[in-house]
């Protein structure tokens, strides 16, 4: 059990002991030497990259571009038979000129409704709250202005506490 949770750590390991043998610490290497399937999986990995070193790409064939340029210029000749395939066909085989000053336009376009959002946002005016005294009585008698029913219940509650009569002293 031992050995096998060595060998999960030393997966990452191999692929370095792989790339530059000498800079591997001898822990790892004296692993490898004694471990059968950590050394047959950096044999494995050896002769996948001895594999990879050894493929070239092909040439490309000297008339590519010739075909490439004839079957775009059928391509943009062919009659379209969709609203779609004309528009499909505009932007695939038409010049690649005609889309910048649409992106510059919607560019600009998105730039200002994003700043003007932005300004909108971070410059909204808020009023002050107004300090003192003064203001929680101006508060309250606008509260108590708009409120009948509260100045309904006051007239109500000093009616009865003095009869009708008041007092002086």
């Amino acid at each position: 059990m031992e050995t096998m949770n060595k060998c999960t750590a030393m997966e990452t390991k191999l692929a370095d002991m792989l790339l530059d043998p000498e800079a591997a610490p001898a822990k790892v290497k004296t692993h490898v030497a004694e471990c059968e399937s950590c050394r047959k999986e950096l044999e494995e990995m050896r002769a996948t990259m001895a594999v990879m070193d050894a493929w070239t790409a092909p040439e490309p064939n000297p008339y590519f571009m010739t075909r490439l340029g004839a079957r775009m210029r059928e391509e943009r000749e062919a009659p379209p038979q969709t609203w779609f395939q004309r528009i499909r066909a505009r932007y695939a085989y038409g010049p690649p000129m005609h889309a910048r000053p649409l992106a510059a336009m919607a560019l600009t376009v998105m730039l200002l409704v994003g700043g003007g959002t932005y300004l909108g946002i971070t410059n909204v005016e808020q009023p002050q709250p107004q300090q003192g005294p003064e203001a929680a009585v101006v508060h309250d008698l606008q509260t108590l202005d708009s409120n009948a029913q509260v100045l309904d219940q006051l007239e109500a509650i000093s009616d009865s506490g003095n009869g009708g009569n008041v007092q002086q002293q």
